[in-house]
């Protein structure tokens, strides 16, 4: 982009008579800060306040500020940089304030960058070596009042006839491609504030250890000097004692004016600024994540939005959870987690993931697996375990597609609660977890929701529900929303109790059952029953599950974190197939949560009634939340309804409900017909492509019996991996 002549005189002038502040200028410190002798170096647009937010900063830290136009730049040209820029030319005085850096060193300071710095690749890289990169992350609107206050209209790199908009739009690739931490600034942020960001940015990269995680069943009292980082829980999957891990610190608050900057962002760079809030950047760094990220919610989704939320009826919205490859909510995770266990994985290992699914999770695993690359696919090997009677023929034939190679699917003949149990009790067989090792250089983990690099992205879609509400002007920051979410496992719920967690004003999450009802009988009674109880297979295969893994979280985050409670519940539960709450703990949970139950007739009707009065098309599962919201959400603020399947992926079942005669036997031909029906939502194209392209060829069914899955889990490593000889 081509470059002009601009006064950058006026801008720094003016923010001298705005924010007057003496400071030492000392090039090298004596005084150790929180980096050490690593310099603190504040990156921004022009007008974000780095060099008065630089100069309170080392303030606090006893610390020389260091402001590169006024320190470095003109101290080296014996000129204003003004006068340099008019007499050089902007192609020209980007190139001479870039080999300025190159020739500045120092240690131990507050470093206050000039706009245009991160454009010259050799300063930002000489530079960075110095020091830890903090943005100052101010809205684009903010930047241009603050600009036109101080009589700039112009800025370095706008081009005659570009609008200040553009050239600052352009600027943010430069400062996300150099970052090492963001301070996101909220409108209305005072230097001060921002400066006390920034400290809180700082030390929280320079905390990395306390940044760690425990066990649910782990009594803190007990924790080893052994910690354990987001690296380690996304390649373990589950803890060694049987419990799932949880961030020892909980999760961020974000405060109402950062959330306010969300609201205009994309899907995925909303889940950038919350995944970085949640992920240490000496885990994943800030770069490495936005990469990961930006591939996993691109042209893979049919909705640029992602996960948009729609009207559906009265004070009721969808969020439609269905727009990934495989049509399910399972894609919002299951297309970033592969790239972040990649990421994580300690070198000279293979890994095979093991899946237990109910329908959704197993085409979702296969396919955000399949699309690592080099030596991350040649490391990693996926086997899903279905139930063969307890999915829908289309679920089953996008699993069973993959065949060949390192992703494969195979049915058991019983159900999910068998195959997920089964895949704990291996993790915990310390001969086969050691045999695997030894034999093949094979560890095992899993992509089930126990995982929490699951999880974690789930909470970007209940968070974004919100975001979008605000945006499309339903509701004002702060208005409490209620969303109801069909579920068996638990942790879609889950994630939206961490949501709230994080600052998003949820009042109620909504859980909603099929007539296997194990959750909603629950929280209604305290009490989890699994005795003679028979799972039931239902319209809403996805959550025909009794034993609900992500229950032990929820039991954790309301108990305050007792280990001990949950020890001795799930102790029961194994032994007796039994256990109740204690009451206190009850009232807790129903302060958390609703739960309510959907019989398979009202299922039905709901789909019917709703197509009928609107033309939109639900799935079963969505269809159970719309019944259970409608019972039990008292109408006096919007709902939003988790749909976490596309329709076609249930056709047979939305024939019924919708009276339709005649069904053709072919899934792909049911697709062709229901897409004459709806009016909307459109039909999932990539869905119909993926079952058209299909080799229809048959697929291993297995006894449920361990060993036989054991069986199969060592001929997936024989297949996948070269024997250690």
């Amino acid at each position: 982009m081509g470059l002009i002549n601009v006064s950058k005189l006026a801008i720094r002038t003016t923010r001298r008579w705005l924010y007057p502040l003496s400071i030492s200028k000392l090039w090298l410190s004596s005084k150790s800060g929180l980096l050490g002798d690593k310099n603190i170096l504040l990156m921004g647009l022009p007008g974000a306040g780095k060099t008065t937010v630089g100069k309170i900063v080392a303030h606090k830290l006893g610390l020389p500020a260091i402001d590169v136009d006024d320190d470095i730049l003109e101290t080296t040209w014996k000129m204003p940089v003004a006068a340099k820029l008019a007499a050089v030319g902007g192609k020209g005085f980007l190139e001479e304030e870039g080999q300025a850096l190159c020739n500045f060193s120092a240690s131990g300071c507050v470093i206050s960058l000039t706009g245009s710095n991160p454009l010259h690749t050799e300063a930002m890289q000489h530079i960075k070596q110095s020091g830890l990169v903090v943005y100052l992350d101010v809205d684009s609107e903010d930047i241009i009042h603050r600009l036109s206050r101080m009589k700039v209209n112009r800025i370095v790199g706008q081009e005659a006839g570009a609008s200040m908009r553009d050239i600052l739009l352009y600027r943010r690739q430069f400062y996300e491609k150099w970052l090492d931490v963001r301070v996101l600034c909220g409108t209305g942020d005072t230097v001060e504030e921002v400066a006390e960001k920034v400290l809180r940015t700082v030390e929280r990269y320079q905390k990395h250890d306390e940044e760690t995680y425990v066990s649910t069943r782990c009594d803190s009292a007990a924790l080893s000097d052994e910690k354990t980082y987001f690296s380690d829980v996304v390649v373990e999957g589950l803890a060694a004692d049987g419990g799932l891990y949880i961030p020892k610190n909980g999760f961020p608050v974000i405060d109402a004016r950062e959330w306010l900057r969300l609201v205009s962002m994309s899907y995925p760079e909303r889940a950038l600024v919350l995944l970085e809030k949640c992920i240490h950047p000496l885990e994943v760094s800030a770069l490495d994540l936005r990469s990961m990220i930006f591939k996993a919610y691109g042209s893979n989704f049919s909705s640029d939005r992602v996960a948009p939320v729609k009207h559906l009826i009265h004070n009721q919205y969808v969020q439609e959870l269905f727009h990934g490859p495989t049509a399910s909510f399972k894609d919002l995770a299951l297309q970033l987690m592969p790239q972040l266990f990649a990421h994580c994985l300690p070198p000279m290992c293979n890994y095979l993931i093991l899946v237990a699914t109910s329908g959704d999770t197993g085409s979702a695993v296969l396919s955000g697996f399949s699309r690592l690359s080099g030596v991350d696919r040649h490391r990693t090997g996926v086997l899903v375990f279905f139930p063969e009677e307890g999915v829908s023929d289309i679920q089953k034939l996008q699993m069973t597609g993959y065949s060949e190679g390192n992703a494969r699917a195979v049915s058991v003949l019983s159900d999910f609660d068998f195959c997920q149990r089964t895949i704990k009790r291996m993790f915990g067989e310390s001969g086969l977890t050691g045999h695997l090792a030894v034999e093949y250089s094979t560890v095992l983990s899993t992509a089930n929701s126990i995982n929490w690099a699951r999880l974690l992205p789930q909470v970007v879609y209940h968070s974004s529900s919100y975001l979008d509400l605000c945006r499309d002007g339903v509701i004002k920051f702060g208005e409490p929303v209620d969303i109801c979410i069909p579920t068996g496992n638990f942790g879609n719920a889950m994630s939206a109790v961490y949501a709230k967690q994080m600052g998003v004003p949820i009042r109620k999450v909504i859980c909603a059952s099929n007539h296997n009802r194990i959750i909603s009988d629950f929280i209604t009674t305290g009490e989890y029953d699994l005795r003679g109880r028979p799972l039931l297979l239902s319209n809403s295969p996805a959550i025909d599950i009794l034993k609900s893994s992500n229950i032990e979280r929820f039991i954790y985050h309301v108990s305050d974190g007792s280990s001990s409670l949950i020890k001795d519940l799930f102790a029961r539960l194994d032994t007796e197939k039994h256990f109740q709450v204690p009451e206190p703990l009850l009232g807790k949970i129903q302060q958390e949560v609703l739960a309510g139950w959907c019989s398979e007739d009202d299922c039905l009707a709901a789909i019917r009634s709703v197509h009928t009065q609107t033309g939109y098309v639900m799935d079963t599962h969505t269809a159970v939340a719309k019944v259970v919201a409608d019972r039990l959400q008292d109408g006096s603020c919007p709902v939003v309804l988790c749909s976490t399947a596309h329709y076609g992926k249930f056709a047979p079942a939305v024939f019924k409900a919708l009276q339709i005669q005649n069904i053709p036997v072919d899934p792909v031909e049911q697709l062709k017909k229901l897409e004459i029906t709806a009016s909307r939502p459109e039909v999932h194209k990539e869905m119909v492509k993926c079952l058209r392209d299909r080799d229809r060829r048959g697929h291993t069914v297995c006894q449920a019996d361990y060993s036989v899955l054991a069986e199969e889990v060592e001929g997936m490593v024989q297949d996948s991996f070269l024997k250690v000889m």
